[in-house]
Parts: structure tokens; C-alpha cells; sequence
């Protein structure tokens, strides 16, 4: 496969009201973020680990174990309701006027979701070279609950509205769970896109989505005390990327 300058972005701000420095807390011996860093490091088909962050510990923490961390992220760019698409098209534009690294795949590595192969991230990058009109990858997993049995409550006194239909079946909430479409959630263990689809088309998938399928057991999201846990629990079984310092 010929080269795609594929860049490794690491989201990490220093807030978390939930779970205060959620990123830097020790899982297995290692701070949360470790687990990112160690995947982009660890494939060689990425060119580059960068982390972007508002804290200066979490940045220090990140250049212990190999990360790039050329700017600190503005605070109006790390509250609660700052998207996804404005953190990435500041360290896109930073990264092109400061250093003029512009790369053609962007992998998001969130740092709440640890369990990562490299062969999956091989998977993603071969699956975007191998179309070319695709504008992005993403990991989903099969839903453990069917949305085909959900639910729109507009009041306690008001009818419930099925959430989806579908077609030649009347009531499928009515249906054995067998009988309706599979149905599959993304689990933000990876997400690959395009440059051009971040900076020029403002969206963080654009519209041609292409799917990588990882095990259920593999889509861990780092929420909570008792979900570090059960990261540890499952990583004890598994041969996956493991921070290195």
C-alpha cells in the first residue's frame, strides 16, 4: 500500500466533571492517556502521535511516553460543549501554519477507549485506501439492545411513538428480536477521516462511512471508577497494545 501520511490526534482536556483527570488516572500501571499514545506509536503505518490538550500535566504526561505535544489547546477550545470538529480543525490549522504538517488520514484515538489492536488500525487505513471515495471509518459493534423496541415518551399522558419503523413489518416492536435487522452502535474505539472532509467539508465523517467491526467485549468506554476496572479485568486476556516508557 503506498503511503498515506496518517496522523494520530489524541483528545484529552484537562476537565472532567464526572471523573476529575479522568485521562491521567492510572489504569494497569499507566496513566489512561498511555493507552492512545502506545497505539499510534506501536503501528506503523501511522506517521505521527500528537496530543491536544488545555492541561499542562496531562501534556507532560504525554511527552513521558512519546507523544508530540506542540501547542496547549486554548481554554475556550476544552469546555464541556466544545465539539469534536472545532478541537480538530485547530490543531489541523496549527499544525499547518506552525509546522507545515499536513496529513491526509486523521485517526482519532480517544483516551477513554484503551483496548486497541494493531491490526485494527491497520484495517482502518487499508479500508479508506481501498476507496477512495469513502470519506471515513468507524468502529461499531453489534447493539445489545435492538432500537427496533424503542421508544419516544412525549408525556406521561400522551402515546408512546415507536422510534423506527420497518418496511413489511407492522409492529416490530411486537417482533422477536430475531426476526428484526441487525443493528450496530459505534464505539469510538477509532475513527479515521479525511483531511479535506474535516477542514473543508466541516463534519467529522462526512457522508460515506465505512465500518470496521470490533468484539463487543473490546468497546470499553472509560466513564467511571467500575469501568477501569472492567478495562482491567478484560486487558488481563487480551494481547493488545500496552504503554511502553
Amino acid at each position: 500500500m503506498p503511503s498515506l501520511k496518517t496522523l494520530a490526534l489524541i483528545p484529552a482536556r484537562g476537565g472532567s466533571k464526572g471523573l476529575p483527570n479522568k485521562n491521567i488516572l492510572p489504569l494497569d500501571g499507566h496513566p489512561l492517556i498511555a493507552y492512545s499514545i502506545a497505539a499510534g506509536r506501536s503501528t506503523p503505518l501511522i506517521d505521527r502521535v500528537v496530543v491536544t490538550t488545555d492541561s499542562q500535566d496531562i501534556a507532560s504526561i504525554s511527552k513521558q511516553y512519546g507523544a508530540d505535544v506542540p501547542f496547549i489547546r486554548p481554554a475556550e477550545l476544552a469546555g464541556d460543549y466544545t465539539t469534536d470538529l472545532e478541537t480538530f480543525q485547530h490543531a489541523l490549522q496549527w499544525l499547518e501554519e506552525n509546522e507545515e504538517y499536513v496529513p491526509d488520514l486523521i485517526l482519532q484515538l480517544r483516551p477513554t477507549s484503551p483496548l486497541r489492536f494493531v491490526h485494527e488500525i491497520e484495517s482502518c487505513i487499508q479500508l479508506l485506501y481501498d476507496h477512495p471515495d469513502a470519506e471515513s471509518v468507524r468502529t461499531v459493534t453489534p447493539s445489545p439492545i435492538t432500537p427496533y423496541k424503542m421508544w419516544f415518551m412525549d408525556g406521561e399522558d400522551q402515546p408512546l411513538r415507536p422510534l423506527l419503523s420497518v418496511d413489511g413489518i407492522d409492529e416490530p416492536f411486537n417482533m422477536p428480536r430475531q426476526k428484526l435487522p441487525p443493528t450496530f452502535w459505534q464505539t469510538g474505539t477509532y475513527d479515521l477521516i479525511r483531511r479535506d472532509v474535516i477542514m473543508k467539508r466541516n463534519s467529522m465523517t462526512g457522508k460515506t462511512i465505512l465500518p470496521i467491526r470490533v468484539e463487543n467485549v473490546h468497546a470499553i468506554d472509560i466513564d467511571d471508577l467500575d469501568s477501569f476496572r472492567k478495562a482491567e479485568l478484560v486487558m488481563k486476556n487480551l494481547d493488545c497494545i500496552r504503554p511502553k516508557l
